[in-house]
């Protein structure tokens, strides 16, 4: 399960699907009000320029209102009259600052109304965000500090990834997911969305969806299979607690192993996967087939080096000294024990000579998860 404030939001943006990830952290009031109304994408990047956000009904729809350091007010609003036909992904935006007291100010930062400057962006939230930063860097507003990616987003962007969208950068650095450039069937963006939208509900995202981006004739899966690179993992978890090099060797050879081991399949996937994409024909498939095959190859080499140094580990066979120290300091006797005692408690010679095997985890390990409901109105609710 992930924080509260952890929010995934589905955007239509002419013929293409974006997905956004935010993570800020906002008072549980403001994140509920902005969940409600389909704000937080547009609140989360400007509090990381450290501004002050709130958001207000205006004429016919809410709106988003940040107070700049000049004394003046942004404020950020979707169409109000008439208002937008689809107010969970409004056809255009338009940005003003103002100011009533002296020297006062009226400005209009950025229109993508029909008739505006800036009408051929339309609905686009990237190309709106930009139109902001552009201004608030002039206005001296401290830029978001360069932050790695939180735990949450990096989760997030990988159910994401499984489910077929394709990460991006827009303007100004931020990080987003979006469904592949030519894929605009409707129907087929549906079907990514919501199997999108249940995988990442499954881990427990709180989500921000446009009904009609979701098929909900597709039916909700009721288990959640832990992934390959997930299970993967518990090798690395197992070489961490080898007291013996023979149950690292164990888990090193899951990867090195000729014919069936990790590496070896993974140099079969990419060959077969240059062959296959070479069958477009195209000059730039073959380029891309060729880079296949030379990553298939490089990796090959790899996996004979990691068989030598495999087999290096494995022919030295002994306890490794750390872990021997730690272990015998879990199990020592007391100080004030008895020579009977401490003999009784002393762990046996042979001890560290046991092999343990490693093995995958089994598909009873995989997390079930219940079937919940997806959002049939409001969005993120």
């Amino acid at each position: 399960m992930h924080p509260d404030n952890a929010l995934i939001t589905f955007k239509q943006e002419g013929s293409h699907v974006l997905a956004w990830i935010s993570t800020s952290s906002v008072s549980p009031a403001d994140d509920a009000s902005e969940r409600d109304h389909r704000y937080d994408y547009l609140t989360a990047p400007l509090r990381q320029r450290g501004l002050e956000c709130t958001v207000e009904y205006g004429l016919s729809d809410y709106v988003v209102h940040a107070e700049l350091p000049d004394g003046s007010s942004l404020l950020i609003s979707p169409p109000q009259e008439p208002p937008s036909e689809h107010p969970e992904s409004p056809e255009s935006w338009t940005v003003t600052r103002h100011r009533s007291a002296e020297p006062a100010v009226y400005e209009v930062i950025y229109d993508s109304e029909p008739d505006g400057p800036d009408a051929q962006h339309g609905g686009s939230v990237p190309d709106l965000l930009a139109a902001v930063d552009a201004r608030l860097d002039r206005l001296g507003v401290p830029p978001r500090p360069e932050q790695k990616r939180s735990a949450e987003e990096r989760a997030a962007g990988t159910v994401l990834y499984r489910a077929g969208f394709v990460p991006a950068v827009a303007f100004g650095g931020a990080h987003y997911y979006r469904l592949p450039s030519a894929m605009t069937d409707p129907a087929e963006q549906r079907q990514v969305v919501t199997r999108a939208f249940d995988m990442l509900q499954a881990e427990g995202f709180h989500l921000a969806c446009a009904p009609a981006l979701l098929e909900p004739s597709l039916p909700l899966a009721l288990t959640h299979e832990m992934s390959l690179g997930d299970r993967l993992g518990h090798l690395a978890q197992s070489i961490q607690a080898a007291t013996h090099t023979s149950e690292a060797v164990a888990s090193l050879s899951e990867l090195a192993a000729p014919g069936d081991g990790v590496l070896q399949r993974v140099v079969e996937i990419l060959d077969t996967t240059a062959g296959w994409w070479e069958g477009f024909g195209d000059t730039a498939d073959h380029r891309y087939a060729d880079r296949l095959r030379l990553i298939a190859g490089d990796l090959d080499s790899y996996a004979v080096e990691l068989r030598a140094i495999r087999d290096y580990l494995a022919d030295r066979h002994t306890t490794h000294p750390n872990k021997a120290r730690a272990q015998a300091d879990r199990t020592a006797p007391p100080p004030s024990a008895s020579p009977r005692v401490s003999a009784a408690l002393a762990p046996s010679p042979s001890l560290g000579q046991r092999t343990v095997p490693v093995r995958p985890p089994a598909e009873s390990s995989a997390r079930t998860v219940l079937p919940s409901v997806r959002p049939s109105s409001t969005p993120g609710r």
